[in-house]
């Protein structure tokens, strides 16, 4: 008996199959190699004076080094400028290309936000009446250490006020920490961007957790009244928590208040590509039974607050109380010394060097 197929049936079969092709040929495709791929891109469209200024050995002390305040704050402060290529030297097509090995880095989510952040700073040069020095858009520095490939050691920055963006990549696996996103205004008060919050539901996310708690739970949660005037690990090379208290264990939260932290970290997460993503969920997965949640200041919208997400493995750091606690500074630090790839880099010198060491050049 021969059997006649449905031509309807056969058609959904066969746009399913291809959708599946589709897929799996995407997911084939690592994160790591399209890094790779758009930071040679880049670096192959500069000149040698270009270059010069966009490269740095993997040794190199610069490799560690992250801010996030104005460049002549950290002249100020650190006596020493930003090291990078800026969007303002590069040609209208070199700035195409950093700009794709920077989305290579994010997910959409994460460059969509990389991308506003960067050009509040033109909102800052009208609102402060500056003369594009200061506030520029086009003043943030891309730098590259090492060689970009499939393996090896390699990684990349993109850094300038409000934004900075450490990707290591390590024999394919890649670590994105630390990673800083802020906005000055955190939302957009006046003009044709009013109503503008960049990030937006890392504050509501924050916000809704901790109104959720039972009066028991937010008298542990609550860790001082008043919100600290910054995220407490600042700039530091190595992020630690001295002397503060916990806050509210995850342990005690029911299921409800763990599903809207799942949520508030997802949004870190999800900053990043899918598969750069599962690292921090396994992290926060692994880091159950040891994670806390802090906040400090008030739970009124427009008032300024903080929070943070502790355990042993990341932490997750917010606050909002500058300018009229409309300036929000948010970060995530990879704990256990693995900012800046360090576990996997040291793993990678043992396996390929015979050495857990890497000679940094000052």
């Amino acid at each position: 008996m021969i059997r006649v197929c449905c031509p309807t049936a056969f058609r959904v079969t066969l746009v399913a199959g291809f959708t599946m092709l589709l897929t799996s040929a995407y997911y084939r495709v690592p994160a790591a190699n399209v890094m790779a791929e758009s930071a040679n891109a880049f670096l192959n469209s500069l000149t040698a004076e270009q270059k010069a200024k966009a490269t740095f050995d993997m040794k190199d002390a610069e490799r560690e080094f992250f801010h996030f305040v104005p460049d002549n704050n950290i002249q100020q402060t650190l006596k020493r400028g930003r090291k990078g290529l800026t969007l303002r030297e590069m040609t209208p097509a070199q700035k195409h290309l950093a700009q794709a090995m920077l989305s290579a880095g994010l997910s959409q989510r994460g460059y969509i936000k990389a991308t506003s952040i960067m050009s509040l700073e033109d909102i800052l040069r009208i609102l402060e009446k500056d003369d594009g020095e200061r506030r520029n858009p086009e003043k943030y520095y891309f730098s590259v250490f090492g060689k970009p490939a499939d393996q090896g050691a390699w990684g990349y920055r993109v850094e300038g006020h409000h934004l900075s963006l450490s990707f290591t990549v390590i024999d394919g696996k890649v670590i994105g920490a630390p990673m800083f996103y802020g906005t000055n205004p955190a939302m957009v008060k006046e003009g044709p961007r009013a109503g503008l919050r960049v990030l937006a539901r890392e504050e509501d996310l924050g916000r809704e957790l901790f109104t959720m708690l039972s009066d028991d739970q937010k008298k542990t949660a609550l860790v001082q009244a008043e919100a600290y005037k910054d995220i407490l690990t600042g700039a530091d090379r190595r992020a630690a928590l001295k002397g503060q208290p916990n806050g509210l264990p995850v342990s005690k939260l029911n299921a409800k208040q763990k599903a809207a932290l799942q949520a508030l970290l997802e949004e870190y997460c999800h900053n990043l590509p899918e598969q750069v993503a599962q690292y921090r969920l396994d992290q926060i997965k692994k880091s159950a039974g040891q994670t806390y949640f802090a906040w400090a200041g008030s739970a009124a919208k427009g008032e300024g607050h903080y929070y943070r997400v502790s355990s042993p493995a990341f932490l997750v750091e917010y606050d909002n109380t500058q300018n009229g606690n409309n300036h929000v500074h948010s970060i995530w630090r990879d704990m256990e010394g693995n900012d800046f790839g360090e576990d996997l880099l040291k793993a990678h010198l043992r396996a390929s060097h015979g050495t857990d060491k890497l000679e940094v050049a000052p």
